[in-house]
């Protein structure tokens, strides 16, 4: 069991729609902050289409559904990326990990539990849309930052994901990235354009997080199935990661237990339906 004194960031990249670089903001993020000294454990929450191994070229052997299967450890699944981030990967194409069953997130407290006093910054890439999924991921965590940028879907899917959040689960308060940006003052001008609308119908706290500007190194680092981080650097992306984490890092620490690893997953089992899925 974690010690009462640890404390663990636990961070919620988010966006409303796919194409928004969400993935590729949640690893870089990551890495940059492991780069400035923090322990960063990095769970792909995308439970139907994980992708966050692929991006980093890594093999897993197993993954969540092992876990939930109770095959093995968390601690079994965990890889090594770049920086020494530790990466949990969810399964791909599985129907049934979209929906967990109260009784396999209750497996997962425990299993969390064990790694929280040796993680400073749990970064969680959620899966697009507002699944049930998403909605769970972002409820629980202690900050949201939700990605944006220049198209006009990714400002209405931001807005919707952000309405459900304050009406239904009283989600007041998140970090706005604009992401993609061609200009230093795009990803401000993003940023007030959904503040615009929410300060119309919506009772919420939107914070400026920061842009990170388009950068075609980004695209070759997909390429080659690395972090744009790490191949490149002195990339003006990367920097940019640098800034974001850096900033990150200065952001209020949780005063109560809400920023406790295991009280994540807890709101986690808390969360959700009475369903039950058949899993293994």
């Amino acid at each position: 069991m974690a010690s009462k004194e640890h404390v663990t960031r636990v961070v919620a990249v988010t966006g409303g729609k796919g194409g928004v670089g969400k993935t590729n903001v949640s690893i870089n993020l990551a890495i940059s902050a492991a780069k400035a000294g923090q322990r960063v454990l990095l769970l792909d929450a995308d439970l139907g289409l994980a992708n966050v191994d692929v991006l980093l070229g890594l093999k897993p052997r197993k993954n969540l559904e092992s876990v939930l299967c109770g095959e093995c450890d968390l601690k079994d699944i965990l890889l090594t990326g770049p920086a020494g981030i530790r990466v949990i990967p969810a399964s791909s194409g599985t129907k049934s990990m979209v929906h967990l069953s109260e009784q396999q997130h209750a497996g997962l407290i425990a299993a969390f539990s064990e790694l929280a006093d040796s993680v400073d910054l749990l970064v969680i890439d959620t899966a697009a849309g507002i699944s049930d999924s998403v909605v769970n991921f972002v409820r629980a965590a202690q900050e949201v930052v939700v990605v944006v940028c220049d198209e006009p879907s990714s400002i209405t899917d931001a807005y919707a994901l952000i309405k459900v959040m304050r009406s239904q689960y009283q989600v007041s308060d998140f970090r706005v990235l604009a992401n993609q940006t061609h200009s230093d003052s795009e990803g401000e001008a993003l940023f007030r354009r959904l503040v615009a609308v929410t300060d119309r119908f919506l009772e919420v706290n939107l914070r400026y997080a920061g842009e990170i500007p388009y950068d075609d190194s980004v695209r070759k680092a997909v390429k080659k199935q690395e972090a744009v981080t790490e191949m490149f650097p002195d990339s003006k992306v990367s920097k940019a990661y640098a800034t974001l984490s850096a900033n990150l890092l200065k952001w209020p620490m949780p005063s109560g237990p809400s920023g406790y690893l295991q009280f994540f997953v807890e709101q986690l089992v808390s969360m959700q339906s009475e369903q039950t899925v058949e899993y293994c």
